[in-house]
């Protein structure tokens, strides 16, 4: 099996490159990576992510790190296997490609923030910061306004077809709407309609089902 993800499957990273690889229904192997031993710091994995952080991937010869680049290439390589993920038309791939940006550089900070303290502290027997909950969900809702807009006037944030830059959004959603935050999305109908049909996703089922495994 030439393709190989490295990471834990609870890392939201890991999730979003397995999730398109279960879209594209490639085979790949999941090579566990020990993050509370430190396995990500050394090697032999410091030699295939120099920044010591999940998710690695190996195609071949190719070795890649930093997930949103990794589903990139996997779309772009394999268009023609599984469900499509890019718009083929200029316009729409600059459309996608701005909400990608949108989900990396405005969304993800606010809900990894939320997700770690409302989520993964609890898990870890670690108290939430509820001053840094009250911030990042006020954050969130005006992000969600913005969403909301967008929302009205296509069924998925590049277009009327799902994309990498909705797909980019589904571990972040899959902790939020596990928890009170859902209230957020849940205010705004199309945000919620949204969130809903990515989380229904049989790619996304796919990608839990290695999670309980």
């Amino acid at each position: 099996m030439a393709i190989k993800v490295h990471g834990p499957m609870m890392s939201p990273a890991v999730m979003r490159v397995v999730a398109v690889l279960k879209e594209k229904d490639i085979d790949f192997e999941l090579v566990p990576v020990n993050m509370q031993t430190g396995d990500h710091k050394k090697e032999p994995f410091i030699s295939l992510n120099p920044f010591g952080q999940v998710p690695a991937f190996e195609d071949g010869d190719l070795k890649l790190f930093e997930s949103r680049a990794i589903t990139q290439y996997i779309a772009h390589t394999y268009a023609d296997k599984g469900n499509q993920l890019l718009p083929t038309d200029p316009k729409k791939m600059a459309i996608m490609s701005v909400w990608m940006e949108v989900e990396s550089q405005k969304f993800d900070p606010v809900a990894s923030k939320l997700s770690f303290e409302i989520v993964i502290k609890p898990m870890l027997g670690m108290v939430t910061d509820d001053a840094v909950v009250a911030e990042n969900e006020e954050k969130l809702g005006k992000l969600l306004d913005v969403y909301e807009s967008r929302l009205k006037d296509s069924k998925y944030l590049g277009g009327e077809c799902f994309t990498l830059a909705d797909l980019h959004h589904a571990p972040a959603l899959h902790y939020l709407m596990g928890s009170k935050v859902k209230s957020l999305f849940d205010a705004r109908p199309h945000v919620g309609a949204w969130a809903a049909d990515i989380l229904a996703r049989p790619g996304w089922s796919k990608t839990l089902e290695l999670i309980k495994h």
